[in-house]
């Protein structure tokens, strides 16, 4: 959903003392709930991410975006039947228009599945990332982003769940067992303004949650109620976190996921985020949550999509997303699930 015309900037809440302080929380909790609900995004201080990781991967992906094209092809996503890897520039679609950027996946490190028709098809997802032989270092220390984001945003899952009145593991779910989790290290090229804009297309994030490093670069905005946008600039030691389409599934759009997009840089810059998207293991259903009557009042429901169909396996959400924004991984290694798509009627 799109939020209010009157917000002008993105709240900045502050994690630092969360869990600490009974006044406290209370405080961060009901700014967490307006920025949840009224915004959808918001940035985070007090993360507790430390700034020498911050500044290693930032770095290293400065790294490996600088490496020659062959270096970079060696791990070409279209290799992976996992949609794990390098997509060049124009490589990835939003809403069937190309983005003007260039990225690696990670995934969770896990085995690959047997190739069995008897199994569901979102299992061929699970499977090894691809990583760049001409820079080693960026394996572990990406891992370690991942570990360290991974527990930042279910500390946040479990700060929602008070916020929502539930029990502060009721979206354990999301976060245990064989996790789905997705890092892309992403440049955006510029270029000149006669061209088009779109570094990403106007979207809403399919996932739980969302965290954002951005350097330097701005680019990200939010979009407004009346269709305007809000610029989401850059602010050290921060990330950008939003709600994601699945979050607002379990709450009943009690929490809120909202449109957003990248500018495209001038052609004199480019820009280098590190995005990090929650996801639940494969074969997790999306709990539906019981709210309080008092809570289910100010739940304003599912924005329901027929393009774009939500399902209760998160596995199903995740192939459906990952079809259709990577055709040429799709074709070469899904071509016998093209034909058969889900269908709208079948989503929740």
């Amino acid at each position: 959903m799109s939020i209010h015309q009157t917000i002008e900037a993105l709240p900045v809440l502050d994690f630092s003392n969360y869990g600490r302080d009974p006044e406290s929380d209370r405080e961060l909790l009901q700014n967490l709930a307006h920025a949840a609900r009224e915004v959808g995004f918001f940035y985070l201080t007090g993360h507790g991410v430390h700034q020498l990781l911050i500044d290693e991967a930032l770095s290293l992906s400065r790294r490996f975006f600088a490496l020659p094209e062959a270096d970079k092809l060696e791990i070409e996503m279209v290799n992976s039947p996992h949609f794990r890897g390098y997509n060049r520039v124009g490589q990835e679609l939003t809403k069937g228009a190309r983005d003007w950027r260039e990225q690696v996946d990670i995934g969770s490190e896990a085995p690959a599945l047997p190739r069995d028709p008897s199994l569901p098809a979102w299992t061929r997802l699970q499977g090894p990332n691809q990583w760049p032989s001409a820079l080693p270092e960026l394996k572990p220390v990406l891992l370690r982003w991942q570990a360290e984001l991974t527990n930042l945003a279910t500390r946040l899952l479990q700060a929602f769940a008070r916020i929502l009145e539930q029990d502060e593991n009721v979206f354990e779910p999301i976060y245990a067992g064989t996790p789905n989790h997705l890092i892309k290290i992403i440049r955006y090229p510029g270029r000149d303004a006669t061209e088009s804009e779109q570094g990403v297309g106007a979207h809403k994030d399919s996932g739980f949650l969302t965290l954002l490093l951005q350097e330097k670069q701005k680019g990200l905005e939010v979009e407004t109620e009346d269709g305007h946008w809000i610029e989401a600039e850059p602010k050290a030691g921060t990330f950008v976190v939003n709600i994601g389409e699945l979050l607002e599934m379990a709450t009943d759009g009690y929490l809120k996921a909202t449109v957003h997009r990248v500018v495209t840089p001038p052609a004199s810059a480019d820009r280098l985020s590190l995005a990090f998207f929650l996801g639940a293991p494969f074969d997790a259903e999306i709990p539906l949550l019981e709210l309080a009557p008092h809570l289910k009042a100010q739940a304003g429901g599912v924005t329901r999509d027929p393009q774009n169909p939500l399902f209760r396996t998160s596995g199903q959400n995740a192939l459906k997303s990952r079809l259709r924004s990577h055709p040429d991984v799709a074709q070469r290694h899904h071509a016998d699930l093209l034909a058969a798509q889900p269908q709208a009627s079948s989503a929740a």
